[in-house]
């Protein structure tokens, strides 16, 4: 069974900085692709940032140039560093992941449990 469990979220003033993680954990081989998606109240949930295995990125146009996301393969881990938050990035932030290979299974998608983040201004 695959788990992604979050942690770094939290509350901070506008200009300032979080970094969030995602640990996947199970009898895990390889993931594809590892994201953040956010859901603000009264919104639809959107992509912030992905990142392949390869090391491909991409980002919704709102989070470019100010956040910046990473993986370690090794550790099936995926982390958004988020700097000039804005109020508007408020939102619960969801870790995703795509395409989990395992010994004998195979998850087409996971998702985190979700972890709060709040920009006061």
């Amino acid at each position: 069974q695959v788990q992604l469990v979050e942690s770094g979220g939290g509350l901070v003033q506008a200009g300032g900085s979080l970094r969030l993680s995602c640990a996947a954990s199970g009898s895990i081989i390889s993931i594809n692709a590892m994201g953040w998606y956010r859901q603000a109240p009264g919104k639809q949930r959107e992509l912030v940032a992905a990142v392949t295995s390869g090391g491909n990125t991409n980002y919704a146009d709102s989070v470019k140039g100010r956040f910046t996301i990473s993986r370690d393969n090794a550790k099936n881990t995926v982390y958004l560093q988020m700097n000039s938050l804005k109020p508007e990035d408020t939102a619960v932030y969801y870790c995703n992941a795509q395409g989990i290979s395992g010994w004998g299974v195979y998850k087409s998608e996971a998702w985190g449990q979700g972890t709060q983040v709040t920009v006061s201004s």
